[in-house]
């Protein structure tokens, strides 16, 4: 018997099923943490598609990139300053040490 690469149908069902399932698991959790989509569910009880999910989380990250961009030069002006001992410099260290 020759193997052709391709699962049986039974295999390929079920493969596709945990598939689905995994892909239902991970929106269920990107709804959880987007703050756009996690407050509205709660106002409503309406069901938010894939693909709003995913154009949310595009938007979301999107966002904390332009936030990070924000607060990178800020943060590197103080880094390259001499002044460690300024509260500024504290503040900064004691951010840095967290887990």
């Amino acid at each position: 018997m020759i193997a052709t690469g391709r699962p049986s149908s039974r295999l390929s069902a079920s493969a596709s099923r945990v598939h689905e399932q995994q892909i239902a698991d991970l929106l269920a959790r990107l709804q959880q943490i987007l703050p756009e989509i996690h407050s509205r569910r709660h106002r409503r009880s309406d069901k938010v598609s894939a693909s709003r999910v995913l154009q949310e989380t595009c938007s979301y990250i999107r966002s904390l990139q332009r936030e990070v961009g924000d607060l990178s030069d800020p943060l590197s002006c103080l880094l390259a300053t001499n002044d460690v001992e300024s509260d500024e410099a504290a503040l900064v260290r004691s951010l840095l040490m967290r887990d």
